[in-house]
């Protein structure tokens, strides 16, 4: 047993060693990422990230800031801001307030409160189909457009992926590297349920 546990502890220093000081994180990290196709559509939709301590995240700030970019290029006059209320913050409607200081008129804004993927997806259905605003740009982490524009898809509409890099996948440092491969392992593993789940 001990034989066994030695064995264990060292593969998982050398797994360390491996995806900290080697670029194997940055060569699988292409595997993962869905190309964009940026290009006019009926509406621009953002789905949420995440907000605590009254701010939103990091991530959530990017996507929204992405999506306000590509409204600003009029690529889609409707913006739809995903996000649910959370730890004190309403995550859509901060997103809102930003976009409307980034001169996204407020009659061209639709905020929705979705907390997961599927839940997207459909409540933008809901919000857009009746509309006739079927074809999108999708913004998201570019690790998780996969799993999202599957969703979206599933749901009716027809994607045009608008995906935002989240975490730094060149990046050399051993510290940048690790947070890179917990993204594309957190990716793989909720890919890997979706697929056992029959969802994709």
């Amino acid at each position: 047993m001990r034989a066994l546990a030695r064995a264990v502890g060292a593969l998982a220093v050398l797994g360390l060693l491996a995806v900290a000081f080697t670029p194997l994180a940055n060569r699988l990290h292409p595997a993962f990422v869905v190309q964009a196709d940026v290009g006019p559509a009926d509406a621009i939709v953002v789905l949420g990230a995440g907000a605590s301590a009254g701010h939103l995240a990091e991530r959530s700030l990017r996507r929204a800031v992405h999506g306000v970019s590509l409204y600003q290029r009029r690529l889609a006059p409707v913006l739809v801001l995903h996000g649910p209320r959370e730890d004190g913050v309403d995550e859509a409607a901060e997103r809102a307030a930003l976009a409307r200081d980034l001169a996204v008129p407020g009659d061209a804004i639709v905020l929705v409160d979705g907390r997961t993927t599927r839940e997207e997806a459909a409540q933008s259905w809901q919000a857009l189909a009746p509309r006739r605003r079927t074809r999108i740009l999708l913004v998201t982490g570019s690790h998780h457009m996969w799993r999202a524009r599957a969703m979206f898809e599933r749901a009716g509409f027809e994607v045009r992926p608008a995906p935002v890099e989240e975490v730094a996948a060149g990046g050399s440092r051993p510290e940048l590297r690790l947070s890179l491969v917990r993204s594309l392992a957190q990716e793989g593993m909720a890919r890997l349920v979706y697929r056992l789940a029959g969802v994709v």
